[in-house]
């Protein structure tokens, strides 16, 4: 970049900076609808809405309100939404078997979105920590650690019913090695050749997630554990890359880093060396930070929250998940019918 010089006065950077078009017409970045993804949490039963306490505003729907929201977010544009489970504690076992059960609570979700709203774009969670009864990503062995293969076979079986029933974008999150080459290669020999995988390929070992632990019910049966034998650690910036180029070989569509704001350098570093469809997730730690600020008058909402979400861009991701989407999205339409 050819940096421009010049001595003051003649270069008054404010110059620029002064009128409401001018700021627009130089803006570097701008977010619209279709940098949204939703993520969504889903629970057995009709008629049924639960609070999540540590994230104000958001819920778990059954599959009859799951719809209604849909219904809402095609309205308002958003392009795609992320389905996450809330498991039975019954169905969840070491093998973790309800993760492929093809009449399971996110294989009928998938199947009746896709029947209702085949424009709205759905992407699956393949991971095994809401199907574990121990909360890890996979299956362990005696000493607790992680089987790496025999996992996968599992999270293959898993996309597969994701696939069958309907789902656009697989998105693995667990941080296995292999995953992503052993899944692309069972979706082909399926014919579900047109199937996206979004790779969570930078997912670190982060304090962020505690929130979500406690939507989706998987917090209990962790136990206080941790995942830092296959999600990455937070000092690691090369180790991210070296993630994401076996993902791209393996035959990802997409990439992900996990968390989003804290590691926006992962986001930059990725989009540049790569040049790949680049996403991020502002976490649900983050939108408990936000929303903690936002109720105690600490901070302004929306203006908060679209500045959050501006950075992303500027950062070079093509996208975020965010709890915050449906609300961004509802003010972009505000803010465009003014």
């Amino acid at each position: 970049m050819n940096i421009i010089t010049s001595a003051f006065p003649q270069r008054r950077m404010r110059r620029m900076r002064k009128h409401d078009f001018s700021r627009r017409l130089m803006a570097e970045n701008t977010l619209s609808v279709n940098d949204l993804i939703y993520p969504m949490f889903v629970l057995e039963g009709n008629n049924r809405t639960e609070t999540i306490a540590s994230m104000p505003g958001i819920e778990r729907y059954s599959i009859d309100l799951l719809l209604k929201e849909a219904e809402e977010l095609v309205e308002l544009g958003i392009p795609l939404i992320a389905l996450f489970p809330v498991t039975p504690s019954e169905k969840k076992t070491l093998l973790a078997e309800e993760a492929y059960n093809a009449d399971a609570l996110a294989q009928r979700a998938v199947r009746a979105l896709k029947e209702a709203f085949p424009e709205l774009g759905v992407m699956t969670d393949v991971a095994l920590d809401p199907f574990t009864t121990h909360g890890q990503d996979g299956i362990i062995d005696e000493d607790g650690y992680i089987l790496n293969d025999i996992t996968t076979e599992i999270l293959v079986k898993q996309a597969l019913s994701h696939a069958e029933a309907g789902a656009d974008i697989i998105a693995p999150s667990d941080m296995m090695d292999g995953r992503i080459g052993a899944i692309r290669q069972a979706l082909e020999a399926a014919g579900h050749v047109n199937t996206q995988i979004m790779a969570y390929s930078a997912k670190y070992s982060s304090s962020y997630y505690g929130p979500f632990r406690d939507a989706v019910g998987s917090a209990g049966n962790l136990k206080g554990g941790n995942k830092h034998s296959y999600q990455m650690d937070p000092a690691n910036s090369d180790e991210a890359l070296h993630e994401v180029a076996l993902d791209i070989q393996e035959g990802a569509d997409m990439v992900m880093v996990k968390p989003g704001m804290p590691y926006l350098d992962i986001v930059t570093r990725v989009k540049r060396e790569f040049a790949v469809p680049t996403f991020a997730y502002q976490v649900s730690g983050e939108y408990a930070m936000h929303m903690a600020a936002i109720e105690n008058g600490w901070l302004a909402e929306k203006a908060i929250v679209m500045e959050s979400l501006l950075c992303f861009k500027r950062a070079g991701a093509n996208g975020v998940l965010t709890y915050f989407a449906k609300r961004a999205a509802q003010w972009l339409k505000e803010d465009a019918a003014k």
